[in-house]
Parts: C-alpha cells; structure tokens; sequence
C-alpha cells in the first residue's frame, strides 16, 4: 500500500462555457476499473442528449490502468488531455468525464485539447483533490494509572487517536503514519516502562490535515 498519494474528495461536476459551447467537467473518485466504467455510463445516460462524453481515468496504486475515450471529439484532442491532467496533477483512481453540447462554433484541434483540458481542470476543483496518508492502528492497553500520561503525550506529539474504551483497563487505538508504527510502539514501551500490552492492527488512509 503507498504510504500517500494524491485523489479526489467527492464526486462532483463544473461547468464552463467557451465560444457557446458548453463543457461539463463531472470528475470522482474510483476504487475500481468496473467503478469507473460505471461512472462514465452514468454520465452518458444522464447527458444523452449531449454532443460528446469524452473520458479519462487511471485506477491502481502505480497506476496500471490508463483508458481514454474521445467518444466522435477527432483523435487525441479530448481524451487525452483529459488524461494528461490527471498525470501531470499526481492523481490516482479517479474518473474524469468531460460533457460537450456544441454551441455552433468550431474550436479547431488545439481550442478542443484547451476546452478539454480547461474542463478536465474545473471537474477537478469542484471535486477538491485531497492527499490521503497511510496510518497504522496501535493498540495500547494499560492500568489507569498510566492513562493521563499516555494521553498527555499523544496530545503532545499530536498523535491521531481513533477512541479509547475503559474497562477493568483502559485501551487506546493510537494511529501513527505507517512508517513510524514500529518506532511508535518502541516509545510507547519506553514510555510505560514496558508495563503496556501492545498489538497492531489494520493499516487505514485517512486525509491529510483532517
């Protein structure tokens, strides 16, 4: 699993308007190729009428899977760019749909690249791209006499905390970034002289800052 990377929030949609046509970005995060390919058929339903859903989307931790579709836009001129966006953005598993209605003028191939680009772009914002950071789940089970110690000092180091149950012993689920779970265990233990029970659980994304 990466230690981070670099998606999308929501689902969401944003439209411009450049020399009459209208162009709807319509951008979500995936976790799937099937999710994505779903999404797209969504969107082609909803705007049937539409001259084009054009399409991009990349799924897959190093991103494995690229697609794009131009969907009758001349070759290279929409899913591409659309595709590059994502690329030159950094983001992972997300689909991006760019609906045209054409408003009566040509944009020639570079207006097309720019208007899919431009559209690609505003998708994105509506959408809010987010970074997500591997942590691990610690579990730490000590007396309560260790417990104002504990939480003073995960307070302090600004440690995420995802709940504490109070028993005839008082558990707390700590939640260090992956890569410092092993060092985090060994303070722990340094910390309560080796008097608490320590075991790890699953690795889980959260979003950074949150």
């Amino acid at each position: 699993m990466l230690e981070r990377y670099k998606t999308l929030r929501q689902e969401a949609s944003k439209e411009i308007v450049i020399k009459k046509s209208r162009f709807i970005g319509h951008a979500k995060p995936v976790a799937s190729e099937e999710e994505a390919i779903a999404y797209i058929e969504e969107i082609k339903k909803k705007h049937w009428n539409a001259t084009h859903n054009c399409s991009a989307y990349m799924v897959g931790e190093r991103d494995e899977i690229q697609k794009q579709s131009d969907d009758g836009e001349p070759s290279g001129t929409a899913g591409k760019p659309i595709l590059e966006v994502m690329r030159n953005q950094g983001l992972k598993d997300v689909v991006i749909v760019v609906t045209r209605y054409f408003g009566g003028i040509m944009l020639g191939a570079g207006g097309l690249i720019r208007a899919y680009t431009d559209g690609a772009v505003a998708g994105i914002e509506a959408a809010e791209a987010i970074i997500k950071v591997l942590h691990r789940e610690v579990f730490i089970e000590v007396d309560y006499t260790w417990y104002g110690k504990i939480e003073n000092e995960l307070h302090g180091r600004q440690i995420r905390v995802g709940g504490t149950d109070f028993t005839d012993k008082v558990t707390v689920t700590c939640l260090p970034e992956e890569p410092e779970a092993e060092r985090f265990v060994s303070w722990i233990t340094d910390l309560t002289q080796g008097q608490a029970i320590i075991r790890l659980g699953e690795s889980r994304y959260f979003i950074e800052g949150e």
